[in-house]
C-alpha cells in the first residue's frame, strides 16, 4: 500500500515540476454543489481542482493533467471523498491515473444473487424501510498506466488495493436474511483485496468527455486473491446530422473463482469501476445494484440531440435512451444472449460547458418503477 501511495505522489510532483511546454499553464477551480437522487436524496459537496487546460487545440482529452479533491455527503448517511490525479496528455503516448477514495453507500440495493431475484413493493414498509437495502463502506487506492502502442491502440497495466465492509440496516431485510441462512459468508461481505490488472484499449473518439464520433473498445483482465475478472466494453458514436449523436454500447464481464460480494455488484472499466447491474451507469430506471452476480451483460442506445450547439463552448442536449442488462448467477455460463434481459428507458437533459463540464438529469423507467437520474458524465 505504501509503495503505491509513493508512486502516485511521485507522479504528481513530476508533473508539477516539469517545465512548461508550448501553451501549458495551470488553473484552479473551486465550487460547492448540491444535487438530488431518488436513493440517497440530497447530496451536498465541494470540488477543487488544479489542472493544465488544453485550450482549443483539436484533441480528445479534457486537459493535459488534473489533480482534484471531491468531498460530498448525503442526507441519508452516504458520503464520498475522492483524491484523483489524472494525467492523460502531459507526456506523448502515456496516460497515468492515480486515485484514493473512501465511499459509503448507505442505501445500496441488495435483492440477493442472480438474475431473477424477486421484488415486491409491499415488502418495503414503515417497519421495514430498508428491506432491499444495505450499507457498504469502501476504501480504495488505484493506479493505472496506459501506453500508446500504435495509432489509437493502447496497452494498460494497473493495481488496486481495496478494503470493503457491509453493514446490515435496521429492521427486516434481504441482506440480514441471507446472512442468517448462510447464503452470504463473512469472507464475502468484509474483505481486503489486492488486484493486478492488464488490458488493451482502442479509442478513436473525437472527444472523451462528450463524443460525437468514433469507437471505444477495451478488454481487461484482473486477478484478486480467490477470483479473476475478464471484462470487455464496446462503444460507438455516429453523427448522422450535425446536432444529433447516436451512441451505443455493449459490455460483458465474467468472474471465475469465488469473488466477494462487492465485485459482484460492480463492473470494471479502464476508467474505474461502476455499480452494476442497476443504476445510472448500467440499467437506468432500476435501483442501484438491483441485480448482482459474478457475470454481467449490458447494452444500450442513446439519441442525443443538441437544442443549443456551439461545440467546445456550450451544448444543451435532449436525450432519449433504452437500456438492457442481466446478470449471471454463480455457476452460470456468461454469454451473449437476448434471454433474461431486463429493460429500461427514459429521457435526460444534458448540459455541456467547455471542455471539462457535463451535467445530466432525467428519469428512467423500468418494470419495477422509475428512478430520478443525475450524472456528471455520460452513462457510457
Amino acid at each position: 500500500m505504501k509503495p503505491l501511495r509513493n508512486t502516485i505522489a511521485a507522479a504528481i510532483l513530476l508533473v508539477i515540476a516539469s517545465p512548461a511546454q508550448g501553451q501549458r499553464y495551470w488553473k484552479d477551480t473551486l465550487f460547492p454543489y448540491v444535487y438530488y437522487t431518488a436513493i440517497d436524496k440530497f447530496w451536498f459537496g465541494g470540488y477543487y481542482a488544479k489542472y493544465s487546460p488544453i485550450g482549443y487545440i483539436d484533441q480528445p482529452e479534457r486537459y493535459n493533467a488534473s489533480f482534484s479533491l471531491t468531498a460530498a455527503a448525503s442526507t441519508v448517511g452516504s458520503y464520498r471523498v475522492l483524491l484523483l490525479a489524472d494525467v492523460p496528455a502531459w507526456w506523448d503516448g502515456w496516460r497515468v491515473t492515480g486515485a484514493a477514495f473512501a465511499v459509503r453507500f448507505n442505501r445500496l440495493g441488495y435483492f440477493g444473487l442472480g438474475n431473477e431475484t424477486p421484488y415486491a413493493a409491499d415488502s418495503v414498509s414503515g417497519a421495514n424501510p430498508y428491506y432491499y437495502a444495505v450499507s457498504r463502506k469502501t476504501q480504495q487506492i488505484r493506479a493505472t498506466v496506459q501506453r500508446r502502442v500504435v495509432g489509437h491502440l493502447r496497452v494498460l497495466a494497473g493495481t488496486v488495493f481495496e478494503h470493503t465492509d457491509y453493514r446490515t440496516l435496521p429492521g427486516d431485510n434481504v441482506f440480514r436474511r441471507e446472512l442468517a441462512d448462510s447464503n452470504l459468508t463473512d469472507a464475502q461481505v468484509g474483505y481486503l483485496d489486492f488486484v493486478g490488472r492488464i488490458g488493451v484499449v482502442f479509442d478513436t473518439r473525437d472527444n472523451e468527455l462528450d463524443p460525437h464520433r468514433g469507437v471505444f473498445l477495451e478488454a481487461l483482465y484482473g486477478g484478486g486473491e480467490e477470483y479473476s475478472r475478464l471484462t470487455a466494453h464496446a462503444r460507438a458514436f455516429v453523427q448522422p446530422i450535425e446536432p444529433l449523436t447516436i451512441a451505443g454500447h455493449v459490455g460483458i464481464e465474467s468472474m471465475p473463482g469465488d469473488p466477494p460480494l462487492a465485485p459482484m455488484t460492480e463492473m470494471e472499466s479502464s476508467q474505474g469501476p461502476f455499480v452494476a447491474v442497476g443504476g445510472y451507469y448500467s440499467l437506468r430506471g432500476y435501483y442501484d445494484a438491483r441485480f448482482a452476480g459474478p457475470g454481467k451483460l449490458l447494452g444500450g442506445i442513446e439519441a442525443r440531440y443538441a437544442l443549443l450547439w456551439a461545440p467546445s463552448i456550450l451544448e444543451l442536449k435532449l436525450v432519449a435512451f433504452y437500456d438492457v442488462a442481466r446478470v449471471f448467477g454463480p455457476g452460470e455460463t456468461v454469454r451473449l444472449t437476448t434471454q433474461g434481459l431486463h429493460h429500461g428507458a427514459g429521457g435526460e437533459l444534458a448540459l455541456r460547458l467547455g471542455r471539462n463540464t457535463l451535467l445530466t438529469g432525467g428519469m428512467g423507467f423500468g418494470t419495477e418503477g422509475s428512478q430520478f437520474l443525475f450524472g456528471t458524465t455520460w452513462s457510457f
